[in-house]
């Protein structure tokens, strides 16, 4: 783990914390918080780029960067994202969308930095999933989503029910073991609240 994340509290010294979106800014701002408040990461959004490059920080000074999150190619339904520990400049693993399977319910491979599957990130049902799409209703019908490995649930992240806020509560206590590296994680709820939330 990176000389930040073991000097500092963030987002990857918690099993349990929230992201919260602030997307009526001009360039949307995406924050975390562990269970007592404190901030433990933030990130700006940056606009209007084909090929996203999404970096995460400490706080909103933007002065510790913690993690990088770039996409493969210009964005589609199957685009991939390498996630990387500025620290080391190790590339972590990597999250790739599952395709025409997320146009009716989000669906992401967990990879680990050879490209390995070792987890899914997956929204609660199909028939939800569908329910929230047609309906538009996504803030009046809250997300939640699971981290599995080898076909089991590790952890969770769930919308609150607020149509003004976007927030995700993660609770990975199901993990103590760590199995799925926090970093992922974090990049996991980055794409979660940047990506997929700007397609909802």
């Amino acid at each position: 783990m990176s000389a930040a994340s073991s000097s500092t509290p963030t987002v990857f010294n918690h099993d349990v914390f929230h992201a919260r979106a602030k997307v009526f800014d001009i360039a949307p701002k995406f924050m975390f918080y562990d269970p007592q408040g404190t901030q433990i990461g933030f990130l700006k959004q940056k606009l209007f780029k084909l090929k996203e490059d999404i970096r995460l920080y400490t706080d909103e000074s933007m002065t510790q960067e913690l993690l990088l999150i770039k996409a493969r190619s210009i964005i589609d339904f199957s685009a991939a994202y390498d996630v990387t520990d500025p620290q080391t400049q190790q590339k972590v693993g990597a999250l790739k969308r599952k395709g025409m399977k997320s146009i009716i319910r989000d669906e992401w491979l967990i990879l680990d930095a050879a490209d390995r599957e070792i987890g899914l990130l997956q929204e609660d049902s199909s028939a939800l999933a569908l329910f929230r799409r047609l309906i538009d209703l996504g803030s009046l019908i809250p997300q939640s989503f699971t981290f599995s490995m080898d076909g089991q649930p590790i952890g969770e992240a769930k919308q609150n029910f607020n149509p003004f806020v976007r927030k995700l509560n993660v609770d990975m206590t199901r993990d103590p073991g760590r199995k799925l590296d926090r970093r992922l994680v974090a990049a996991a709820v980055v794409l979660l609240l940047a990506i997929e939330g700007r397609q909802g």
